[in-house]
C-alpha cells in the first residue's frame, strides 16, 4: 500500500502528535509499504533511516493558528503533486492541526479514501487553558499560541468537524475525545468514528531488570542533576505550557518537601515558563530541589523513567496523553488528573487520580505513594503489564493498519 500522511508536526519536531506519526510512519515502512509524509517546512532537516520513508516539507505562515490553514492549502497541491506520479491508496489527516476546507476535503476525498485522527480539539484546547488560567497557572495570556487559542478556537474548530464529517472514518485517540466530537459537534448518528488509543514503544520504554544496571543508571541521573543518591525523584515530562499544569505542580511540591524532606523534582519539557518555574520555586524557598531540562531524545528519557520513583501528570487537557503510557511501560507509577482520557489509563492499581488543579490533592498523593516503596514497586509492575496488554506500539500500527486495508479494498470496489 502507498500511505499519505499529513501531519504538521514531524521530527525534528517532537510533540505528541509528531512522535505518534513517526512512530507509525516508521512501523508501516518496515512492513513494506510506501509511507509518504507531508510536513511542515523546518530549518533542521526532516530525516529518513528507510527507503520506504518519503517526507515532503511544504510552506507555511509562521502565524499562530493560521499555520493551520496555509498548511492545508500546501499540503493539498502536494498531495495532487504525490498522486500524479504514485497511485495513493490512503489519506491519514492528522486533526486538528490542518484545517481543510469542505472544497479542499473532496478533493482529497476524490484522490483516494481518507481517515481523520482526532488527536483532540481546538475547543478542549482553549477549555484547557480557561481551566489553567481559573487555577492560576502562570503565562496562559502571555504565551502568543495560548492567547489566539482562546481567541480564535471557534473559528478554527469548524474546519476539524468538516474534516471529521467527511472522512470516510474517523479515529479518535481517546474515548473520551470520541465523545467530545460528538457533545461539541453535534455529529451525525451514521458518523463513521473508532478508538484506537496510540501505544509506546514498550522495547524503549521497558525496566531494568538488572539490580546492578538499574542501581548505575539511577546513581548516573541524580548525579547529572545534582540529587543525592537516595533522594526519592519524581517526575513530569511535558511541554511547558500553561495547560501542563506545571503551577499546581510546583504549588503541590512545596507541601511535598514538608512531608518528605528528601524528595527531588525534574521536570523534562521545552517552552518558555521556565525561568518562571525557579522563580517561584526560589521564592517559596525549594530551587535546590527541583531540575528543568529542556529536552532529552527517547533513549536518555527512557533512561530518566527507569530511574525516577513516581511520574506525576498535571495537565489540564489532553487528547489522549502518552506520557503517562510511557511511564507505566517503564514500570513507574502514575500520578494524572482525574477528568478527560486519563481514568482510561490510569487508576489507584498503577498510580492514582487527583482532582485537576487542586494542589493540596496533588501534594497527598504524591506523599502517599513515596512513603510506601513497596506498594510503588507493585503498581509499577501492574502498569506495565497493562501497558503491554492493551497499549503498545505494536498492536496500535496493526490496528491502523487493518483500517487503511478495508478502506482502501472498498474503495477500489466502488470505483
Amino acid at each position: 500500500m502507498h500511505i499519505v500522511m499529513v501531519s504538521a508536526e514531524y521530527p525534528p519536531r517532537w510533540g505528541g502528535m509528531g512522535s505518534t506519526v513517526h512512530h507509525l510512519s516508521t512501523h508501516l515502512a518496515e512492513k513494506g509499504h510506501r509511507v509518504s509524509v507531508i510536513t511542515r517546512s523546518n530549518r533542521k532537516k526532516h530525516t529518513s533511516n528507510h527507503p520506504n520513508l518519503h517526507v515532503f516539507e511544504v510552506k507555511w505562515a509562521k502565524l499562530p493558528m493560521h499555520f493551520t490553514r496555509s498548511f492545508a492549502h500546501y499540503s493539498v497541491n502536494k498531495l495532487e503533486s504525490i498522486a500524479a506520479n504514485h497511485r495513493i491508496d490512503l489519506i491519514h489527516l492528522h486533526l486538528p492541526m490542518v484545517s481543510l476546507t469542505r472544497k479542499q476535503m473532496m478533493k482529497c476525498n476524490s484522490i483516494a479514501p481518507t481517515l481523520a485522527s482526532l488527536h483532540g480539539s481546538w475547543l478542549g484546547e482553549r477549555d484547557g487553558l480557561i481551566a489553567a488560567r481559573r487555577f492560576g497557572e502562570a503565562a496562559v495570556l502571555r504565551n502568543p499560541n495560548d492567547l489566539s487559542i482562546l481567541l480564535s478556537a471557534k473559528y478554527y474548530s469548524k474546519f476539524e468537524k468538516i474534516s471529521a464529517q467527511l472522512a470516510n472514518v474517523s479515529v479518535a485517540n481517546s474515548n473520551a475525545t470520541r465523545i467530545e466530537f460528538v457533545e461539541r459537534y453535534h455529529m451525525p448518528e451514521d458518523w463513521r468514528c473508532e478508538t484506537i488509543y496510540w501505544g509506546v514503544n514498550t522495547e524503549l520504554f521497558s525496566p531494568v531488570e538488572d539490580p546492578v544496571s538499574r542501581r548505575n543508571i539511577r546513581d548516573k541521573i541524580r548525579h547529572r542533576y545534582g540529587f543525592p543518591q537516595e533522594s526519592p525523584l519524581v517526575l513530569a515530562v511535558g511541554r511547558l505550557a500553561a495547560r501542563k499544569g506545571y503551577k499546581t505542580l510546583l504549588k503541590s511540591f512545596k507541601h511535598v518537601i514538608q512531608e518528605v524532606p528528601g524528595a527531588k523534582l525534574l521536570i523534562i519539557g521545552r517552552g518558555g515558563m521556565k525561568k518562571k518555574l525557579y522563580r517561584y520555586a526560589k521564592k517559596n524557598g525549594f530551587q535546590s530541589s527541583i531540575r528543568i531540562e529542556s529536552s532529552l531524545d527517547f533513549d536518555e528519557l527512557s533512561e530518566v523513567y527507569s530511574s525516577c520513583d513516581l511520574t506525576v501528570f498535571p495537565s489540564y487537557y489532553e487528547g489522549q496523553g502518552l506520557i503517562p503510557l510511557e511511564a507505566m511501560s517503564s514500570g513507574i507509577p502514575v500520578i494524572a488528573t482525574d477528568c478527560g482520557p486519563i481514568p482510561e489509563m490510569v487508576d489507584d492499581t498503577v498510580g492514582s487520580l487527583f482532582q485537576m488543579g487542586d494542589d493540596e490533592d496533588l501534594a497527598r498523593s504524591i506523599i502517599d505513594e513515596l512513603k510506601d516503596p513497596q506498594r510503588l514497586s507493585e503498581k509499577g509492575r501492574i502498569g506495565r503489564k497493562r501497558v503491554i496488554q492493551n497499549f503498545s506500539l505494536i498492536e496500535s500500527c496493526e490496528k491502523f493498519l487493518g483500517l487503511y486495508e478495508s478502506l482502501s479494498t472498498n474503495f477500489s470496489d466502488q470505483s
